[in-house]
């Protein structure tokens, strides 16, 4: 099945995607290629942010002499390369967690639950890059961020449970 069916059947069975998944055997190789996929489209949710704050409709974090080139190329580097190792540890993490509270998952399970779950949520990070870019910061972006985390959250936590639910 397509990955961008199983995203939309994420969406209204995250457990059921998670255990089909699984039932593909382990894949080192399409977890990484879902956590970089997922990773590289955060980056690209970022440009319209970053172009509303090179050209000064938005107060700049980054020093003054700094152009949408070089944000854009902190952003790639942040995103692309320190992200997926954040997402490594955060991965890990969930599974420690998950085995003190009687989880029998595997390293691996855990990690494509977070992975997958990133890859399912994109969509809400490209409406939240969109929103940010287009109306700016304030309360629609809030609303539109904080219904993007906990739709992370709420897929997240059931990608887990299935991922730990069985060894």
């Amino acid at each position: 099945m397509p990955v961008t069916n199983d995203i939309v059947r994420t969406w209204r069975r995250p457990r059921a995607v998670m255990h089909d998944l699984l039932l593909q055997g382990r894949r080192e190789d399409r977890a990484i290629v879902y956590l970089m996929v997922s990773c590289f489209l955060i980056f690209v949710a970022q440009w319209p942010r970053l172009r509303r704050v090179a050209d000064g409709f938005e107060p700049s974090p980054w020093p003054p002499e700094m152009n949408f080139e070089g944000m854009m190329t902190y952003t790639f580097f942040s995103a692309v390369i320190v992200l997926p190792l954040f997402m490594y540890g955060i991965a890990a993490l969930s599974h420690v967690i998950a085995k003190i509270l009687g989880g029998k998952g595997s390293w691996y399970s855990a990690r494509l639950a977070l992975f997958w779950t990133l890859l399912a949520t994109s969509p809400m990070f490209l409406l939240y890059g969109l929103v940010r870019g287009m109306i700016g910061p304030g309360s629609q972006a809030v609303l539109v961020g904080s219904i993007g985390a906990i739709v992370f959250l709420v897929i997240w936590v059931q990608t887990l449970r299935e991922a730990e639910s069985k060894p």
